[in-house]
Formats: C-alpha cells, structure tokens, sequence
C-alpha cells in the first residue's frame, strides 16, 4: 500500500504478538478461528487492497496501548475492520465486472444496429484498429496535431486572422473566479480550473481575429468572500499581446462577466449549484443579447454578432452551455476537466461510501448526466491528453470511438449517416506564459559575477531554506514538486533514492510538499505520507541530503526551479497517474530535463518536448536508473535541456489558442436564422416607425397557415425543394395571411403600407398579439385529462380577469398535445384559440401563434423555431431506431406477448416522434432509452407524458423551457415577464419548467396522482434539480380555487 509505512510497524507488532494470539489469554474470537494469521491475512487483503486512513488513525491508538492483552484485542478489530473493507472490495469487484460485461454488449449491439442501418459496405477508412481507434477524434496516435513552429509560422497566421471580428463566449460557475490574485486552492472548488479558464480567455482576447471574449460565472456577493467577486464586470488584462492584438475598439479585449444566480449573499459548493442552472442560463442568454447587439452597432454594421461558439468548462457549466447555445442556435465546444464517472468509479473502489452516499455528497448522477448532454450538444470535446479520451471518456454512453470513426469516414465520402452524430474529440493541452521566463544560465561552480554597472542580485530567499539541507548544496538538485498525497508516489522516490548509492553521491533530493505548519495539523493522508517520508530518510540515513521546507510562497516556485537548472538537476514526476503533468511543462521552460510517469498526460507531454525519460512510477529500479542516467551523462542532461527549451513554445497560450480557433473554424457556422434577412431589427420595439412592408414579408418566410394541425412543412433532413411555381403561390398566400392577421391594420391601412411607411399604431400588429402583452402566464399544467387541464385553465382565467380583458396579460399552452389535439380540446370547452397568444406543442417541439384568419385556418407555425431546435436531429434513422425498439417492448407474462409501445403515425409530426404505451408500469424508464440511443450515437429528448400513456422523442435541445426561450430571443419576450404555471407534477421534463429567471406556481392538488414511476426511475431524485426555495416558486393551498391562484400571484408581485 503506497504511502502508508504505517503498515510496516502493525506486522511488526502483529509478529511480536507472535504464539501469545493462540495462548490462552487471546481473544475467544481468535481462538474460535483456529489457525487464524492476523499477519498472513493483512498482507493478502489490506497490502495489495486498500488505502484506508481510518485504519491508521485506529492504528495509532493500537500502537499507543500498553496493555499487551488490550493491544491485541485492537488488532483483532483492525483484523475484522479490514475483513469488511475486503468484503466491500471484492463485491464491488463483482458488480463492476457485471457492469463492464453488461456495458460491452450493449456497445456491441448498439454497433450492430447502427452498422445494420448503415448498410453500406464499410471503406478501408471506415476500419480501423483498436489502437487507431482509440484517437479517433484526435488522429491517429502517431500524428501530432499540426502545430506552430516558428515566430514566421506564427505571424503568417496571425495575418491571415486580420479582418475578423469573432465574438467568444466561455463559461464557468463555480469556485472564486477573478482577474489578479486568486485564491488557489481557497477550497476544493478554487483550483485549477480557475487559473486555466482565466488565462484562457485572456490569450484568447490577445489573439488575431478575437475581438470580444466574454468569461461568465457566477456574481457572488457573499460576506465571507472579497468584495471583487461581486463585481458585475472585471477586464482582464492581456499579458503580452506579441503585438498580435487588432486596434482595441469600445468593447473589444477579455472579461469576466458575472451572474447573479443562486441563493443571494451566500458563496455555496458546486455541488449545490444544480437547482439554479436555469437561472444563470436565463442571465446569461440576456448578457449575450444585449452583447451581441452592443457588437453589430460597433462592428457589424447594425447586424448582431452572435458568438462564434459557446465553451462550457467542467460538467455544471457544460449543461449550461448546452442550453445556451441550443437556445442560440450557436455551435457548443466542451471541456470536462474531471469526469463524474471516472469519480465514481473511483469512490466505489474506496469502498468507504456505497453509491446512494456518493450521491447524495457529490450529486454525481446529476453530474454525469450534464456530460452526457454535454456530449450530444458539442460539436468539440476539448482534452488535455488522450489518456483522457482512452480511459475516461469511453465509460461515457455518449461517446463510441469506434462508431465515430466510421461515421467521420461516411462524412467524408458524403454518405447518409442516418441520423447519427459524434462529437469531435480535439487534444489541445493547456498554455503557459513564457514571455517572462529566463533560462538559467550559470551553475554553481561558476556562477555569473556582477560588475560595477550591473551588481550581481541577491540569491532568492527559499534557496538558502533549501540549501540549509544540504551538506554539499552545490550537487545536481533532483526536484519534485508535489503535495503530500499517497497518489503522487512519493514515496516510492525517496526509497529509490536511498537504495541507489551512486544517484546518493551524485545528486540531493529536493521534496516541495506543500506548507505545513506542524504534522498533527494535516489531514490524516497527507501526515502519513510526510512521516513515510521521515521514517525513509531516517531509514537510509539520508540527512544531509533531502530537503523538506516547510514552507514557500506560490512566487517562490520559479526560484525553486532556477535553483534546480542551476545545479544541473532534474525535475521528476512520480505520480502513479498523472492526467496532464502543468509543472512538467514549467519545470522545462526553466531549462530542466525531466523524468515522468508513463501513466498519463506526460507521455504526450514528452512525445512534443523530448527532454527526458519516462518510467514505470512502481519500479524503483526504472526510477533510480533514468535520474542516475541524466544526472551523470552530462551530454544527455544539455541534449535534454536544449530539446526542452526548444520546444516549449508549443505549450504556449499563442499555440493553444491558435490551435483553439482553428478547431472553432472547422465547425459549421450557425446562429438564429431569421437574421439572414436584410430586414432590420426584429427585436425593436413594435411600435418602432420605421416598419415597412418588407419586414412584414420577411416575417411571412417562417410562418405557415396550419389548415388541419397534420403535418406540415418538411423534416430536418429531407433537402426536397417544391418547385418556383408552387413557391410563389405559397408566398404570396402567406403574404396575405400574414397581414390579415396584423391586429390592429385595417384594410384601408395596409394599401398604405405597400406604398408608404406606416404610423406606430398601424404597425403594431407586426409582430404576434404576445408581444405587446405587459405579462404572459404559460399553462403547462401536465393534468391526466382534457376535463382537469379546461378546469385549470378556467381558474386561472378568472384569478386574472382584468388583466386579461385590458390585454396586458397574454397567455400561451405548453403541453405534449399535438396541435390537432388542442384545437379539438378548445372547441369541446367552449374557448377560443385566440384566447391564447401562442401554442407550444409536442412536448416543445413546435411552437404555434394563434390566427385571426379564419379562412386560411387557427395556427401559425414558426418554421424558425424548426431551424433552432433541429441541430442533430436523427431524422428517419431516429425514427426506424424508436421502432425497431417498439417492437421489443413486450408483456412476457401475455400469452401471445403484446406488444406495449406502438408509433403513433397520427401523432407524429416532423420534429417530434410520438409512441402509444399501453402499460406504462412495465416500459423502460427514460434514462433506459436514453442509454440505448445514445450508444447509437442518436442525439434525442426523450420524454413520457400524459401520465406515462404516450412517449414523445424531440430533438436534444427542444424542450418546453427552451421554446420560451426562443420567444424571447425571436420577440424579445423578458422571461422575468412570464410566469409558468404546472402541478404537483408532470411529464418527465417537468424539471425544466421550475427555475429561471421566470416565475413559477405550483397549483397544490393537481396532478398530484400522476405516475409516480415516471419520477421514480430517475437518474437523480428532483430534488437535487428543483430550486424550491427559490422566491420566484410559490406554491397555491390546496383547493387551488381562483382566489388561491390571485393570492399567489400577489405574492410574486404581479397583482
């Protein structure tokens, strides 16, 4: 067990004991097991099984016992402690043998499918090895990404970005995010990342062709975090621009632009940030309006500039991103940093917490679902390393590499890949500022003197802290630099050292481990590394020769380095897996030759640089050798150097960043269609004077008549034009359509407009009846039957009769019906379809606008609501899927097997696939056909609704949530305006309509009998996702008359 040479002293005292467990004064337990071996068994179980703190802390008052009896009986409890721990161990073993077994023929026969589907013969390119196959989004392992390889190379780019004016937008939530003087490693949430993501965007904002780059995380104003952290807006300033940054404009450069969202006046954990999601995506879709406004008045000639690509940073701000830019219709870049199934598999082979407990602490199952959207949302996954894509990204269900290396090879020979979609695994590793660094030059025999007009300076502080160890300072300084954790194999380095005589009268060993005050102190895992490393230098009579300060500023490290490269050291790095290795990358821009575990990020690292040796972490043998090799080959460490130094550009934030943008131009560009227009802004006010009857016929392009509420318009994925003739009859009917139901434009006035401009009150019905309305009250009340949804839909019309017969509240249905249905359900109540401004319909997979054109039909349909929510839609090849899976869905217990899901043609229209279930208790739950799907690498929004009675699969990104969205992107709609009306609960895409930046009632009583199962199944509990003490959620009593619906209302202020 790594680390922990705590074990050594219990066998000791376990062989001490010796005979006296069998005498007759042991412990009856013992006795009764006969010839039981404490020693035999600790090493069997505990030696090659586990890392058990707890254990030592028991250990340490085992050792503190006098009594030899009492002693003994603490041992024996150890003995069965570790017997339980062993037991976890291997029935974790188990299950995670069976899940793998399980996972390999469901990724086998989600590959049959698709390759049935894909019935083409496969290519040569389409075949591929399992090594090759690994890389697939990255090439192929022994490829390097192309990049940058002179100051020449650099600048001819750079020119070629001239004239661009790209508008960059990334995203991380959590942690204390700030310009200057962040407060790494404040808490778990401060770490890393945060540096990254900042010096990400600054580079970015120094490059060619960037003109604005936005960093959006959260506004926290809480008292016990600085004050800066609450600002709404914090430039950062670029470092070394290279002279490569275009003429600054009005709001060109890098930001921070924070949101507020969440609980006010507190700084809270990550993991508690789920609930408020949809709140930040609200604030943030507001910020990226108004910014890209902002841009096209500046830069755009009027037009809005729309972000080129939208970046989530780690699983939180990945699921926001994906929201953000469905909503906007932008392209979606992610990178994971940590991976929530890799933590979990992490935390069960730890066997301290079973998965309900791993949960409930880290709300991992939330998490893991955030990646699996993040990956049918991306067009980019961005990794560090391939160990990431090999070993991490595959447990996804998300992410195939084999079936995406095929379905790339289709693309590339144009062939249908029926619907399927993988997103782009891309290997950029992380830049570093290197403008500022100095190789060092001298050494320690001959060290460069000062003179009279330039005195030599004073040595750093921390190399006399350092050098204080020593009894020879002056040998090559072998420098590892790592905290005081069991995974960094520290250990394992220092026992090398003290069994290599040779490297011993060579070199000294150099040991940062973090700042320690006294070792009582640390935790428990961190003491009992550093007093391993104690216990070794003691044991290999090493003083004199290893130094361990106890203390050093984040300033000093480049020091230490200098130190290291002026003594002709080595910098290692022992980590038994190292997911990148950033201090490799520092340690060589300093002019030092490393020696790195081959488990991980450093193997790229040394496959770029080659400026040293890599080793197996578990061998010392390996370890002491490649030290011994470059510390006594002087030709080898300067052949090692210069490589290094030669090299290291290629890790520099220019590099990454070019790399970065280059990636971004490779995708397709997209952002809200309706802005292909020349029509000027449609999100004016509407009583703007300068409508014209152009813009009206520009509107007229994406909005169609519905005669029948069938099917209209054509799929995704089907490119069929109708032919000039038809088109223009269709034009010029929808022409009239359109301005017929203009409200408020009389006949008389609209000869006016195809000749003249119109005045403000003509013009206003340019837009739909919502648009005007001061508030909109959506009904998305998910009742069992058309009676309980009438009757709710009469109360609220009655809390709010005023307000509805002025015209300053509008109201829209959101519901899984299709339209047909909803016009049969109004007529049979009695109400008017213009009772309601807008109709969002199939579970949000089409939007409709009521019509005052009785002789061409009721609805409208917005066919832009199609081109936004559209992006990855599976088309046919999704809809043979969904019925090849139909069909397997079957009651065993039935004598004749029937069938309990059948498609329903009927209810199907273009963009959302509708199936029948007959027994909704004995149907796979959603995250099950999600799974399914998606090892097919089909990108969907699978819902169950109508109390489980019907299942509806929509396009990844459509959502009842999101349409709202879009109403307010395409018409300028505030989503603070709105308030959502739902039950006790719903359909399973209930999750969506709580939280945001609109607000909520949730009428008490109703649907409260819904299918529970429909929740129960889920792959995390509500009630890690629904911000109930949110104060926009306000809940009605129990009757939920009229008057409980008026008072809740007055609770929200609107009344």
């Amino acid at each position: 067990m790594a680390g922990n040479d705590w074990i050594n002293s219990y066998l000791e005292a376990i062989l001490d004991v010796g005979p006296g467990l069998d005498d007759v004064k042991s412990s009856l337990l013992l006795r009764e097991r006969g010839h039981f071996s404490p020693t035999r068994y600790f090493v069997e179980e505990v030696i090659t099984g586990y890392d058990e703190t707890d254990l030592h802390r028991s250990w340490v008052r085992a050792a503190a016992t006098r009594s030899p009896q009492e002693r003994n009986t603490r041992l024996e409890n150890m003995s069965w402690r570790i017997w339980n721990l062993a037991r976890q161990k291997k029935q974790h073993e188990g299950e995670e043998a069976q899940r793998k077994a399980k996972r390999r023929l469901e990724r086998e026969r989600g590959r049959r499918e698709a390759a049935a589907d894909m019935s083409e013969d496969l290519s040569e390119g389409e075949k591929g090895d399992a090594v090759s196959d690994v890389s697939t989004h990255g090439g192929s392992n022994k490829v390097r990404l192309p990049r940058i390889s002179s100051v020449d190379a650099m600048e001819t780019w750079a020119n070629q970005q001239k004239g661009k004016k790209l508008y960059m937008v990334l995203i991380s939530l959590h942690g204390l995010i700030r310009a200057e003087n962040m407060e790494l490693g404040r808490d778990s949430d401060t770490g890393g990342q945060v540096k990254y993501v900042v010096e990400l965007a600054r580079a970015l904002g120094s490059m060619p062709g960037v003109y604005r780059v936005d960093l959006l995380t959260r506004q926290v104003s809480a008292p016990e975090v600085d004050w800066s952290y609450g600002e709404p807006t914090e430039m950062l300033t670029p470092r070394n621009s290279d002279g490569f940054m275009d003429e600054m404009g009005e709001s060109s450069g890098a930001y921070i632009i924070r949101i507020p969202f969440g609980p006010k006046d507190k700084y809270i954990p990550k993991e508690l940030l789920w609930p408020y999601i949809p709140e930040f995506v609200d604030g943030a879709l507001n910020h990226v309006i108004q910014m890209s406004k902002a841009l096209g008045e500046q830069i755009g000639g009027g037009h809005p500039i729309w972000p080129v690509a939208i970046h989530g940073h780690y699983a939180d701000a990945g699921d926001s991103a994906a929201l953000l830019a469905g909503a906007l219709n932008v392209p979606m870049l992610f990178t994971g940093h940590s991976l929530g199934r890799d933590k979990l598999e992490q935390l069960l082979q730890q066997g301290r917490l079973s998965k309900d407990e791993i949960n409930m602490t880290y709300k991992i199952m939330r998490r893991i679902e955030a990646e699996e959207l993040s990956l049918d949302a991306s067009e980019i996954v961005i990794t560090s390393t391939r160990q990431e894509i090999e070993e991490q990204w595959r447990l996804y269900d998300g992410f195939d590499p084999v079936l995406g290396r095929k379905l790339r090879a289709r693309i590339r020979r144009n062939v249908s890949c029926y619907g399927r979609f993988m997103p782009r695994m891309a290997v950029i590793p992380p830049g570093m500022e290197f403008h500022h660094i100095v190789p060092q030059d001298g050494d320690m025999d001959g060290e460069t003197d000062g003179n009279e007009e330039h005195p030599a300076s004073p040595d750093p502080h921390i190399w006399s802290e350092i050098m204080r160890f020593f009894t020879n300072p002056r040998k090559p300084m072998i420098l590892a630099l790592a905290r005081p954790d069991p995974k960094k194999n520290i250990t394992t380095l220092v026992t090398a050292f003290g069994e290599c005589r040779p490297l011993r009268e060579l070199a000294n060993l150099t040991l940062i481990m973090g700042n320690r005050d006294g070792i009582d102190e640390m935790s428990s895992t961190n003491a009992s590394v550093l007093l391993s490393v104690l216990k070794l230098i003691d044991k290999y009579d090493l003083y004199g020769q290893v130094a361990y300060p106890k203390h050093h500023k984040q300033s000093d490290v480049p020091d230490i380095y200098r130190l290291a490269a002026k003594t002709k050291g080595v910098f290692i790095n022992p980590a038994f897996i190292e997911p990148f290795g950033l201090t490799l990358i520092e340690a060589t821009a300093y002019g030092l030759p490393i020696v790195a575990t081959k488990n991980g990020g450093p193997v790229d690292i040394h496959r770029v640089l080659d400026n040293g040796l890599l080793v197996d972490p578990h061998d010392q043998l390996s370890i002491a050798d490649a030290l011994l090799k470059l510390v006594a080959d002087k030709q080898l460490w300067a052949r090692c150097q210069q490589n290094g130094l030669k090299n290291i550009h290629l890790f520099s934030w220019p590099e990454h960043c070019k790399t970065y943008l280059s990636r971004i131009a490779s995708c397709k560009p997209r952002h809200p269609q309706w802005q292909r227009s020349d029509d000027g802004d449609e999100n004016s006010e509407s009583e703007s004077p300068g409508d014209s009857l152009r813009d009206i016929q520009d509107l007229s392009l994406n909005l169609r008549f519905s005669l029948d509420g069938e099917k209209s318009g054509t799929s995704g994925n089907d490119n069929s034009l109708e032919s000039e003739g038809n088109g223009a009859d269709r034009m010029s009917k929808l022409e009239n359509a359109v301005l017929t139901w203009s409200r408020g434009i009389s006949k008389d006035a609209r000869k006016a407009v195809s000749t003249e401009k119109a005045d403000q009150n003509k013009t206003a019905g340019r837009f739909p009846a919502l648009r005007r309305r001061k508030n909109l009250f959506v009904i998305a009340v998910d009742c069992d039957t058309d009676t309980g949804l009438l009757e709710t839909i009469r109360k609220i019309f009655e809390a709010v009769a005023k307000g509805r017969s002025e015209g300053s509240i509008g109201f829209i249905l959101s519901t899984s019906l299709t339209i047909s249905e909803i016009h049969s359900f109004l007529v049979s109540g009695g109400l008017s379809p213009n009772v309601f401004d807008a109709f969002i319909c199939n579970s949000g997979s089409d939007l409709y606008y009521s019509s005052l054109n009785r002789e061409d039909g009721h609805f409208v349909v917005d066919f832009y609501y199609h081109s936004h929510i559209e992006y990855r839609w599976g088309g046919e090849g999704l809809r043979k899927t969904l019925v090849r899976w139909a069909a397997s869905i079957t009651d065993k217990n039935a004598g004749n097997a029937e069938q309990l899901v059948t498609a329903a043609e009927q209810l199907s229209t273009d963009y959302c696939y509708a199936f029948k279930v007959q027994k909704p208790g004995m149907v796979p739950p959603v995250k099950e056909l999600k799974k399914l799907l998606r090892i097919q690498a089909l990108r969907c929004h699978v819902i169950y609704c109508q109390n489980g009675t019907r299942l509806n699969v929509i396009p990844v990104l459509a959502s009842r949530s999101q349409a709202l969205r879009y109403l307010y992107i395409r018409w300028g709609v505030e989503l603070s305006k709105m308030v959502v009306f739902v039950g006790e609960s719903g359909d399973t895409d209930y999750e969506g309509l709580l939280g945001g930046l609109h607000k909520s009632v949730i009428l008490k009583g109703i649907c409260s009998s819904a299918n529970n199962q429909l929740h129960a199944n889920r792959s995390y509990p509500l009630s890690d996702v629904l911000p109930f003490d949110s104060p926009s959620i306000v809940q009605t009593t129990e009757e939920c008359g009229s008057d409980d619906i008026r008072a809740s209302l007055e609770k929200l202020g609107l009344l």
